[in-house]
């Protein structure tokens, strides 16, 4: 079966959304994002997959280190773990292959292994009204309120600042993963997957809610020693998901996310440099800026 057009599934504007059974809608054409190949039960299981990936994957990853660097002496401890900058460089890097199994199973769940194509049955073009500069506008305005969030809540540090803390090599890796796959996998499962599957069934005001907290919840013990960055995750979740509503589209999404991401990755690999400057400059107002930024951040 051939798929449609992408212009035969155009979403409307967020402020004609219809109710929660969606009957006030003409029927979206089957292969497409508003009417997709798949159910909330598969959408479901791929989320609990990909998490479990992202859990799982990495421990096998240094499962090898661990057993030849503490081979003869006692089982080391969770603290002993954290502090070796090799482990935890070798934990991050075995985000990669998890994301990337997580990209297969979201392919074959997607397009019915083939039978459909990814970038049309999920919506990865652009929305007539809604592209490019739009998508960065929207993403450097969360990344501005996501830092003010943390200036006035205060920017205590969180596991990946722990992470962050160890070694530049970790260092870069997360920020390397940050843009190049976490973004994409994301949108996939979330705003893709998830979304599409829910709104059919719940309707779309009711899905844009349960996906934008089940993006957020999932983040909540990541950030739980951060209340300012629970909030901006919130935010940004909601946005991305309000996003997806509106346009019907999939790609405005992973842009912004990867925007987001990818200016706080930048001050990732610059943040020696940026924290030079800011301590030679010190007296400055605008130092205490910069270094709150930095805390944030990193």
């Amino acid at each position: 079966m051939s798929t449609p057009p992408e212009t035969a599934y155009s979403a409307p504007a967020i402020y004609s959304l219809p109710s929660a059974n969606g009957s006030d809608l003409p029927a979206a054409p089957s292969g497409s994002p508003e009417s997709p190949p798949w159910g909330v039960l598969s959408a479901l299981i791929t989320w609990f997959l990909s998490i479990a990936a992202v859990a799982l994957v990495p421990v096998l990853c240094v499962q090898p280190y661990v057993a030849y660097r503490f081979k003869n002496g006692p089982p080391p401890t969770q603290e002993v773990l954290l502090a070796d900058k090799t482990f935890v460089f070798l934990f991050v890097l075995g985000w990669v292959p998890a994301h990337l199994l997580t990209l297969a199973l979201i392919w074959a769940v997607a397009t019915r292994l083939g039978k459909y194509s990814l970038r049309e049955v999920v919506g990865f073009s652009w929305s007539p009204d809604f592209k490019l500069g739009k998508s960065v506008g929207v993403a450097i305005s969360l990344f501005v309120m996501a830092w003010l969030i943390a200036a006035f809540s205060g920017a205590k540090k969180t596991d990946l600042d722990q992470i962050l803390d160890s070694s530049r090599a970790a260092a870069l890796t997360l920020a390397f993963i940050a843009v190049a796959t976490a973004p994409l996998i994301e949108e996939m499962i979330y705003r893709g997957l998830l979304y599409s599957a829910l709104q059919r069934v719940i309707g779309r005001w009711f899905a844009i809610i349960v996906v934008a907290a089940m993006f957020a919840g999932l983040h909540v013990y990541q950030y739980r020693q951060n209340i300012g960055a629970i909030l901006s995750i919130s935010l940004l979740s909601l946005v991305l998901t309000y996003i997806r509503a509106r346009t019907g589209r999939l790609l405005p999404c992973f842009v912004i996310h990867l925007v987001f991401n990818g200016v706080q990755s930048l001050i990732i690999v610059f943040e020696p440099y940026l924290r030079a400057i800011a301590e030679h400059w010190r007296p400055q107002p605008t130092t205490s800026v910069l270094i709150q930024l930095l805390h944030f951040l990193v």
